[in-house]
């Protein structure tokens, strides 16, 4: 594996340790991205992955980053109410917005339309739009997870979310259910600044080494897709979502 591949890769030696210097590097990037700026964009990651990263956003960093510029989006949402236990929202309320002071106008979950997941995911994409202002989203920073599948935010293999060229947010189908989702599309996530993988789990490892190959089709591993053509890439694992590719090296 290539030193430049080697410098997106921060193998943790543990779940914890993984959440815990996640945070930090998020805290430092707000931080260093507020010098030359007057907020900072952040698109939250579904899933129980970043649970802990939240609960510790929420609290060693509850003071210490100025909530009031940062403004929270959501990579993907499952079409559900926001209270409902499988809810990115719900998840992302309770491990972090229900302990930081954020203003409310700062927060834009993704809307939910039992009657309609395409009006969601509409209503969803006006209000990107409404709120950049530009041809594309240009997110400081994208949290994303990766599925046992290789799907990340809710960019399934053989779904047509995965070709969308022109929306920012499109309707698509999970294979398990809640199966109606909305979510980002690659034109969205490949014009962030910075997008962060987190993942821990041997369940991962495939995945993750899927992700991290050169010639894996989209429908094989749609995560190893996201590559921002002016951004950077890190990928955040624990030793057991690293163990497929320590025969590239990497430790």
């Amino acid at each position: 594996m290539d030193d430049s591949l080697k410098e997106k890769i921060r193998i943790q030696v543990d779940y914890d340790t993984l959440s815990k210097n996640a945070a930090e590097h998020i805290f430092q990037l707000i931080q260093s991205t507020l010098v030359d700026q007057d907020r900072f964009t952040l698109a939250l990651a579904g899933g129980s992955t970043p649970a802990k990263l939240y609960d510790l956003l929420g609290s060693l960093y509850a003071e210490r980053i100025p909530w009031e510029k940062v403004y929270l989006f959501w990579g993907d949402e499952r079409n559900v109410p926001h209270d409902h236990q499988n809810s990115n929202h719900r998840s992302a309320k309770e491990h972090l917005l229900d302990k930081i002071e954020i203003p409310t106008e700062n927060v834009f979950p993704v809307p939910v339309a039992p009657s309609s997941v395409s009006t969601a995911a509409q209503e969803y994409e006006n209000q990107l739009r409404e709120f950049f202002q530009t041809d594309l989203p240009k997110f400081d920073l994208i949290l994303l997870g990766i599925g046992d599948d290789g799907h990340t935010a809710s960019l399934f293999p053989g779904s047509e979310a995965i070709n969308e060229e022109k929306k920012w947010v499109a309707p698509t189908t999970a294979p398990i259910e809640p199966k109606e989702r909305i979510t980002l599309t690659f034109p969205v996530l490949n014009n962030a600044k910075n997008v962060y993988f987190l993942a821990h789990g041997k369940s991962k490892s495939a995945a993750v080494n899927n992700a991290l190959s050169d010639d894996i089709g989209k429908n094989v591993c749609p995560a190893a897709y996201v590559q921002p053509d002016e951004g950077e890439v890190l990928w955040w694992l624990d030793k057991e979502a690293a163990t497929d590719i320590q025969h590239k090296g990497l430790w």
